[in-house]
């Protein structure tokens, strides 16, 4: 039975596990900060934070991003997955610049504690181990990059039953339809993302890159709703992604605002259907009335809203530490 009104704790809000390329992609990073504004109105609930690919500076920005959204100390410890494996040799770019940012004085600007692979959690044991806590129903994956993390979790032993039972439903910000670009996130793992379109046990949504393109995020924000805090990861990484003033395509944005409010109609909904993918990485999309694949459309109309909601969410300060402490004011 229900607790009646005021007694005992109502269901808890929608968990999110998000995996994201913190290498490359500035809005996998705006991603993070979007949903620490949903924690701060208490709309979801963090779960799990991991990279797509195992590059430790990938790595150790997402822990400088969460530890500063965690209002932890700087270089204290965060649990950050990361796919086992040889670390990559490719470049980071994004990591790379926001982390050799510097003080006036000269000194690092931000630390990790995260200095080798051991010192973070497999990605998809992760997210598997936080799924097993959630209540049925309760948590939904995001991903901003290639699908090779969520094979990892549908192979893990037990996995796909726990992915039925605790998964609502899974957000991919990737692919392009009504276009003939081709997503690098797609691409990068074209089988991977064929196994997940075809094994995948439960609903899922693709926030596409003509959907970014339609509803960027924008720059006039970095420049004028970020006063309050001198240090801020998340803005020095989308200025040193490209010379400002610019507005930054998002459809990680897209995806993570459609994971926490789907029933408020940001975004139209394709007619259920099934996506495969091409050689090439392309997505193809086939209606079904029975198939469990959807795609979002931005819709002009609510452009407005939708940006506001970027802003309002990407803006939001991070919740004072317990005691009170820590986190700007």
């Amino acid at each position: 039975m229900q607790p009646g009104p005021g007694r005992g704790p109502g269901r808890p809000a929608v968990g999110i596990a998000f995996e994201g390329d913190f290498g490359t992609r500035l809005d996998a990073l705006l991603a993070v900060a979007m949903l620490n504004g949903f924690q701060v109105k208490n709309e979801a609930r963090q779960i799990a934070l991991g990279v797509s690919k195992p590059q430790l500076g990938a790595a150790q920005l997402a822990d400088v991003v969460a530890g500063f959204y965690a209002s932890r100390p700087p270089g204290g410890a965060n649990m950050v997955g990361m796919p086992e494996g040889a670390l990559l040799k490719d470049a980071a770019p994004l990591a790379t610049a926001t982390l050799a940012e510097k003080t006036p004085e000269g000194k690092a600007k931000y630390t990790s504690g995260i200095n080798r692979m051991l010192d973070t959690a497999d990605t998809a044991v992760l997210i598997r181990n936080q799924l097993l806590a959630q209540n049925d129903g309760s948590a939904t994956i995001v991903v901003a990059g290639p699908a090779t993390g969520m094979t990892r979790l549908m192979g893990l032993y037990g996995a796909l039953p726990q992915i039925s039972a605790k998964v609502r439903q899974l957000v991919l910000a990737s692919g392009a339809f009504g276009s003939s670009v081709i997503d690098p996130a797609i691409k990068a793992d074209v089988a991977a993302a064929r196994k997940v379109f075809a094994e995948w046990p439960t609903p899922i949504v693709v926030a596409g890159m003509e959907v970014g393109e339609a509803l960027p995020y924008p720059g006039a924000s970095i420049a004028a709703d970020f006063e309050w805090s001198p240090a801020h990861p998340v803005v020095d990484a989308y200025r040193s992604a490209r010379p400002m003033p610019y507005d930054a395509p998002a459809p990680a944005l897209a995806a993570m605002l459609h994971a926490v409010k789907g029933d408020e109609n940001y975004f139209k909904l394709s007619a259920p259907g099934t996506i495969s993918v091409l050689d090439d990485g392309s997505l193809r999309f086939a209606p079904s009335d029975s198939g469990k694949h959807r795609y979002l459309i931005a819709d002009p109309a609510e452009k407005e809203r939708v940006v506001g909601a970027y802003t309002a969410l990407v803006t939001a300060k991070p919740r004072p530490a317990r005691g009170g402490r820590g986190g700007p004011e």
